[in-house]
C-alpha cells in the first residue's frame, strides 16, 4: 500500500501482558457462600451477624422482673393482675403449666453507654406469646417468641437513664398451642413450662440491619432468578462483591455502608414508601393480614388476647411503614376486642377511619361453608355486615374466605344478597387429586348468581413475603391470559400474628429491584383488597372475559369433617331449628300482644353464639377437646334460653284472655312451625295414659287425638317368620330385616323390589381411617378397601302395632363399643309420606375407624341428589375420572336421594353430613375416631335417627317436606281453650299457595323496628315482618303469600339478605305473588 500516508495507532485499553489467571467462577459454590454471610453457623462471629448490635444491658441493673402468676389457670385483665403482689424473677426461670398466665413486671433502665443509639429495643423471649402493656394499662404490642416478634422499640422517653415500667402478659402456650414433639396438631400436653432466656436492652445497628434484608432479597435474586438470566448472575456477582467489602474490624461501619450502595445497584433506593412512588405498572397487589383463627388449637379465651397481640403490632407497624395496609375479617374478633380491650379498639377505629386498617369479609366468623344452614349463612352476614356498618359506618364489599373445608354452591347467591361481589380464597389449592384450573374467575351459584372469584397464586394466605412469594403470584397464575395481576395475601396467621417490619422491608426490596434491575414482577403496597378488585372488576366492565366456574368449590381433602365432632353438628342442626321456630313464635307473639317484648337481644346472642360455633375450625371438628367443651356450654345456654324464650311466647299466643298466668281451661295441642299440613304420631307428656298419639290438622296448630284402631290392611304390623327373620308392613311398604339388615324392601303400591338383589340394606360397616396426616379432617380414597360389615347379636320386637311397629337389634362394634338400632315403620295418617325410621343408640370407643351405614338399592343413575342450603347439588354416582372420584366422600344436609326415571330412594337424617352413593349403594356417614388434635373425639355416647324414604315419580317436594317434618318436630303444649281458634288463625296468618318447590323458610321480626331496635343503626318506622323464601327443587316457581287480617300488613317490599328495601311488590286484598328462578332465594319485608 505504501505512499507517505501516516498513520496514528489508538492506544488499546487491554494491557500488554496479563497480571495473572483468571478463572471461571464455580457457580454453585459461589452461590452457596453467599449463606455464609448472615448465617448463625460457625462464622457467626466474623459475619453480619456481629455487627448487627452495638451492645446490649441485662440483669439486675438494667432489667428488673418480678412476677404474679394467677391460679387455675385465670387470665386476670389488667387492673386484676397488677393490683396484686409480684415477687422477683429471673431470666432462666420457667413458666408453666400450659395455658397458665403470668404477669411480669418489667423495670428497663438504659445504661449510659446506649443511650446515644437512635434506636433501642427490648428483646424478650420465652418461647411462648406475650403482650406488653403500659404502664397504666394500654396494651402496645404483642410478642411470639421463639425468635419471632421478640423486639420491642423503647420509646424515647427510656433513653434517660432512669427506670421504666412495663408489663409483659405472658401466655404458657406457643403461637401454634402447646401439642408435644414439634407436631401441632397432636393433642396438647397439660405440663409444658416455658424458660425465659432473653430479656435485654439492645442497641440496633440499623445500617447493618438494613444491609441484612438487603442481602436476603439479594440473596434470593441470586438463588431463585433462572440461571440463563443475566439478573440471576448480576444478583450473585454482587452479592459476593458485599462480602469482599465487609469488615469486622476497625472500617466495618464503613464497609456496612458500603456494602449498602453495592446491594442499591440492584436494589434501587430501598430506604423508605417512596420506593413504590413510581408510574410503573404492577401486576402484585401486596396486603398484609393475619388469619386469626378463632378456634382451633387454643381456646376462645386465648383467641381473644392473639386478637389484641397481633392488632397491636399492626397499629405500631402502621405508623412505622406508610405503605403499611393490614385487612382483618370476622366481626366477632372485632367485638371482643371492644368488649375486652377498648383503648386498642379505639385505636384500630382511628386507623379505620384512616384507611389503613381495613375490615373486611362481611361475615361474623370466618365460617364453614358446607355444615350450616342457609339461614346460618345468611345471619353470617347479616351480623357481619351490620356490626361493621355500625362500628365503622361501612359494610364490606368483598367476602373474604381464605381457609375453609370447600364452598357451598349457594355461596355466590347469599354473598349477593348481603351486598358483596366479590370473593377471596385460596384453600382450593390443597386438592390432593386435582389442581384447580383458574386463579381469577367468575364464580356461578346454584341460582347463577355469580361473583368475581380471585385465589392467591402464590397459594396462601400467610405468604412471608419474600422474593419467592411474590414471583409465585405471576409464575402460578393460571388466569394470565385473561388477567395477570394477583394478591399476595402476607403476615404470619392461623395463629395470628400478622405481617411484620421485616415483611414490609423485603417487599419495599422486591420493588425496587423491579424498577431498577427488572424480571422480578412489580408489587405495589399502600392499597386495599378493595381497591384490588376494583381494578379487576374494571377489566370486566372494559371486556375482559374471565373465565366461569359453575357450583359448588369442593375441596379435594379434609372430607373427615362432614363427620367429625358428632356431637358438635347435632346440636348445631338442632341450635338453627330451634332458631327458626322461635323467631316465627316469638314474631307472632309480637302481634297477639302489643305488650309482649320481642326478645331481640337474646335472639342475637344467640345467633351469635350459633355463628361463632360455626367457625371453619370448630363445627368441621378440626380442633382441641377442650375448644368443645366451650362449645358445648355454649349450645347449652343456647338451648335452655331458647326453649325458655319458645315457652314464654307460646304462653303469650295461648292466652286466650291476655293473662298469661291465667288458670281457664286449656286443651293440649301440637304446635306445627312448618308451613304446610302435617299429620304424625308425636309424644305426649309421660304422665299421659297413652304416651303416643295423632296430631292431625291442615295448620299451624293441630289437635291430638288418642288412636282408633286401624283395619289391618291400614294398620303396621310385624311378625318373625323364622328365627332372627321379622317381617314388617304398612299400607305402603313390606319389609323383611334379619339381624338388623333390611334383606328386602318392598313398595307394594308399585310392586317394587328396592333392595338390590343380593345385598342388604342398612347395613352397617366399618373402615379402617388412617390419613396421611390431616387425623380429624380427612379421610383418604384409600379407606375405602378396608370396609368390613358388622353383624348383630339379637333382634327383639319392641312394639308391636298397629300404629307402629320397631324391632330393636343389637350389635357388638368391638369390645368396647356396640350400637342399638330400633328400626320403625309406622301407619300413614292422612296419606303423609311414610318412611323406615331408624333411630341409633352408640356407645363409641373405638381407635381410628369409620361407621357407616349402606342403602344399596335398585336405582341406575349417574347422578345422586344431596340437599344443600336452599337447593340441590347434583354428584357423580362414578368414577370415570379423578375429578368424579374426588367426590367419594360428600356433604349432604337433611337428605340424598338416588332417583332413576319414575322412582327413587331418599335417606334422611336429624344430624348428619357426611355421605356417599357409589353405583347404587347409598351410604350415610355415622362416626369417626381421630384422635388429633382431640385425643377423646367422638367418644362415649351417641343418639341419632335416619329413614328411608320411597318415592314414586322423580325427586320432588315430598323428599324435600318430609325431610323437614323429619327435622323439625312439632310442639306439644297446652293452650287455653277459648285462645286455640285465635291462635291457629294468627300462626297460620302467613300461608303460601301455588308451586310446593317453594318453602317459606323463615319468619321474624325486622332487625331495625323501632320496638325492636337495639340501637346501633338508625330504627325503622313502624313494625314489619321479614319473611323468606327459597325455591328448593330447581325450576321456575311461582306462588301466592296470603297475609291475614291479624297481622294488618299495609305494604310489602322485596328485600335483599340485610333487609334494605330494594322496591315495594304489588299487594292486594292481603295477598302478593312470588315467581322465583331455580334455587333463587328472596326476602320480603311486610311492613306493618
Amino acid at each position: 500500500m505504501g505512499g507517505d500516508m501516516n498513520y496514528s495507532t489508538r492506544p488499546a485499553e487491554l494491557p500488554q501482558r496479563t497480571a495473572g489467571p483468571v478463572g471461571k467462577q464455580i457457580h454453585d459454590i459461589y452461590k452457596s457462600r453467599l449463606g455464609l454471610f448472615t448465617g448463625n453457623g460457625q462464622y457467626r462471629s466474623q459475619n453480619l451477624q456481629s455487627k448487627l448490635y452495638y451492645g446490649k444491658a441485662s440483669g439486675e441493673d438494667h432489667v428488673k422482673l418480678s412476677v404474679y402468676s394467677p391460679p387455675d389457670l385465670q387470665r386476670p385483665t389488667f387492673q386484676d393482675a397488677t393490683s396484686h403482689e409480684f415477687k422477683p424473677t429471673n431470666v432462666g426461670a420457667t413458666f408453666g403449666p400450659s395455658w397458665s398466665t403470668h404477669w411480669i413486671k418489667v423495670q428497663l433502665k438504659v445504661p449510659a453507654s446506649l443511650q446515644m443509639h437512635d434506636l433501642l429495643e427490648l428483646h424478650w423471649d420465652a418461647g411462648n406469646e406475650g403482650l406488653i402493656w403500659t404502664e397504666d394499662g394500654e396494651p402496645i404490642q404483642g410478642l411470639t417468641g421463639n425468635g419471632e416478634r421478640i423486639e420491642w422499640i423503647l420509646p424515647k422517653s427510656f433513653h434517660d437513664g432512669h427506670f421504666h415500667t412495663i408489663y409483659i402478659e405472658m401466655a404458657c402456650n406457643a403461637m401454634f398451642g402447646n401439642a408435644p414433639g414439634g407436631d401441632m396438631i397432636q393433642p396438647p400436653v397439660p405440663n409444658r413450662y416455658f424458660t425465659l432466656f432473653k430479656a435485654d436492652i439492645v442497641a440496633v445497628n440499623q445500617e447493618a440491619r438494613q444491609l441484612y434484608i438487603d442481602f436476603w432479597v439479594l440473596g434470593d435474586a441470586a438463588r431463585e432468578f433462572p440461571d440463563d438470566s443475566w439478573q440471576e448472575h448480576r444478583a450473585l456477582q454482587l452479592g459476593n462483591k458485599i462480602m469482599n467489602t465487609f469488615e469486622t474490624e476497625e472500617h466495618s461501619q464503613d464497609s456496612i455502608l458500603e456494602g449498602r450502595r453495592i446491594a442499591s445497584e440492584f436494589l434501587g433506593d430501598v430506604d423508605s414508601a417512596k420506593v413504590y412512588d413510581t408510574d410503573q405498572e404492577p401486576v402484585v397487589y401486596a396486603v398484609g393480614n393475619c388469619h386469626i383463627d378463632t378456634s382451633w388449637l387454643w381456646p376462645w379465651a386465648e383467641t381473644k388476647r392473639k386478637i389484641a397481640r397481633s392488632w397491636s403490632n399492626q397499629c405500631d407497624l402502621i405508623d412505622r411503614y406508610p405503605e403499611h395496609r393490614f385487612a382483618a375479617s370476622q366481626a366477632q374478633q372485632f367485638k371482643w376486642l371492644e368488649q375486652l380491650y377498648p383503648k386498642l379498639f379505639d385505636r384500630v377505629k382511628t386507623k379505620i377511619k384512616e384507611g389503613r386498617f381495613q375490615p373486611v369479609g362481611g361475615s361474623w366468623v370466618e365460617h364453614d361453608t358446607n355444615l350450616p344452614s342457609g339461614e346460618s349463612l345468611v345471619r353470617q352476614f347479616l351480623y357481619g355486615q351490620r356490626y361493621f356498618e355500625s362500628r365503622f359506618g361501612e359494610r364490606s364489599r368483598t367476602f373474604w374466605l381464605p381457609d375453609t373445608f370447600g364452598y357451598s354452591s349457594q355461596l355466590p347467591q347469599v354473598t349477593r344478597l348481603a351486598g358483596m361481589s366479590r370473593f377471596f380464597t385460596q384453600k382450593i389449592s390443597w386438592n390432593n387429586i386435582n389442581n384447580f384450573p383458574h386463579t381469577t374467575f367468575r364464580w356461578v351459584g346454584l341460582d347463577s348468581s355469580q361473583v368475581l372469584c380471585h385465589m392467591a397464586p402464590d397459594d396462601t394466605y400467610t405468604a412471608d413475603a419474600n422474593f419467592g412469594d411474590v414471583m409465585r403470584s405471576l409464575t402460578q397464575n393460571k388466569s394470565m391470559d385473561q388477567d395477570p395481576r394477583g394478591l399476595l395475601a402476607f403476615g404470619k396467621g392461623d395463629g395470628g400474628g400478622g405481617p411484620t417490619w421485616e415483611h414490609l422491608e423485603k417487599l419495599r426490596r422486591c420493588r425496587g429491584m423491579s424498577d431498577t434491575t427488572g424480571l422480578l414482577p412489580r408489587v405495589q403496597m399502600g392499597g386495599s383488597v378493595d381497591d384490588f378488585y376494583d381494578k379487576l372488576e374494571k377489566a370486566a366492565e372494559d371486556g375482559t372475559k374471565f373465565v366461569t366456574w359453575y357450583g359448588e368449590l369442593y375441596l379435594e381433602l379434609h372430607r373427615g369433617t362432614y363427620t367429625t365432632q358428632a356431637k358438635t353438628k347435632w346440636n348445631n342442626r338442632k341450635s338453627e331449628i330451634m332458631l327458626h321456630d322461635l323467631e316465627f313464635l316469638a314474631t307472632m307473639a309480637t302481634i297477639k300482644d302489643g305488650s309482649y317484648k320481642y326478645p331481640k337481644k337474646q335472639i342475637d346472642d344467640m345467633w351469635e353464639g350459633v355463628l361463632l360455633c360455626q367457625f371453619h375450625d370448630l363445627l368441621p371438628g378440626s380442633a382441641l377437646e377442650m375448644c368443645y367443651r366451650d362449645a358445648d356450654e355454649l349450645y347449652k345456654n343456647v338451648a335452655t334460653t331458647g326453649h325458655g324464650l319458645i315457652r314464654q311466647a307460646l304462653a303469650t299466643i295461648g292466652s286466650g284472655s291476655g293473662d298469661r298466668n291465667s288458670t281457664s281451661p286449656r286443651h293440649s295441642v301440637a304446635i306445627n312451625t312448618l308451613p304446610w299440613a302435617r299429620a304424625e304420631i308425636v309424644r305426649r307428656s309421660q304422665t299421659h295414659d297413652s304416651p303416643h298419639c295423632f296430631a292431625l290438622g291442615n295448620a299451624s296448630i293441630l289437635s291430638l287425638q288418642d288412636f282408633e284402631t286401624p283395619t289391618p290392611s291400614a294398620g303396621a304390623s310385624i311378625k318373625e317368620v323364622a328365627e332372627g327373620v321379622f317381617q314388617l308392613s304398612n299400607a305402603r311398604f313390606s319389609l323383611e330385616v334379619e339381624n338388623g339388615c333390611i334383606t328386602s324392601l318392598v313398595d307394594t303400591a308399585e310392586d317394587r323390589e328396592l333392595v338390590l338383589k343380593g345385598h342388604k340394606a342398612n347395613q352397617l360397616v366399618i373402615y379402617e381411617d388412617k390419613p396421611l396426616y390431616w387425623q380429624a379432617w380427612d379421610v383418604e380414597v384409600y379407606s375405602l378397601d378396608t370396609r368390613k360389615e358388622l353383624h348383630s347379636s339379637r333382634s327383639v320386637i319392641k312394639e308391636s302395632g298397629p300404629h307402629r311397629v320397631s324391632l330393636e337389634t343389637e350389635t357388638r362394634i368391638s369390645e368396647v363399643s356396640w350400637i342399638k338400632t330400633t328400626l320403625s315403620l309406622a301407619i300413614s295418617a292422612n296419606d303423609q309420606p311414610t318412611y323406615v325410621e331408624m333411630e341409633s343408640e352408640v356407645e363409641w370407643h373405638e381407635d381410628m375407624k369409620f361407621l357407616k351405614v349402606e342403602f344399596p338399592v335398585d336405582i341406575l343413575n349417574t347422578e345422586a341428589s344431596y340437599e344443600t342450603q336452599y337447593g340441590i347439588v347434583k354428584r357423580p354416582t362414578h368414577y370415570n375420572t379423578s375429578w368424579d372420584m374426588a367426590k367419594f366422600e360428600v356433604c349432604c344436609h337433611k337428605w340424598a336421594d338416588l332417583s332413576e326415571n319414575g322412582y327413587g330412594v331418599s335417606i334422611l337424617n336429624e344430624s348428619k353430613y357426611g355421605f356417599a352413593t357409589a353405583g347404587q349403594t347409598m351410604r350415610l356417614s355415622l362416626l369417626r375416631s381421630p384422635k388429633a388434635p382431640d385425643a377423646h373425639c367422638d367418644m362415649g355416647r351417641h343418639h341419632f335417627r335416619y329413614a328411608i324414604l320411597p318415592h314414586a315419580g322423580p325427586l320432588g317436594h315430598e323428599t324435600v317436606r318430609t325431610a323437614r317434618n323429619f327435622n323439625y318436630p312439632m310442639l306439644v303444649t297446652s293452650l287455653e281453650e277459648s285462645a286455640i281458634s285465635s291462635s291457629r288463625d294468627l300462626l297460620s296468618s302467613i300461608s303460601m299457595s301455588g308451586s310446593k318447590a317453594l318453602i317459606l323458610d323463615t319468619i321474624k321480626r325486622g332487625e331495625d323496628d323501632e320496638d325492636v331496635s337495639l340501637g346501633e343503626l338508625p330504627k325503622r318506622h313502624g313494625r314489619s315482618i321479614i319473611v323468606r323464601v327459597y325455591e328448593s327443587l330447581g325450576g321456575r316457581a311461582k306462588g301466592l303469600v296470603k297475609l291475614g287480617d291479624v297481622l294488618g300488613v299495609k305494604k310489602v317490599f322485596k328485600t335483599n339478605a340485610l333487609e334494605d328495601d330494594e322496591g315495594e311488590v304489588s299487594l292486594k286484598d292481603g295477598t302478593f305473588s312470588i315467581d322465583l328462578k331455580a334455587f333463587e332465594v328472596a326476602t320480603f319485608r311486610l311492613q306493618l
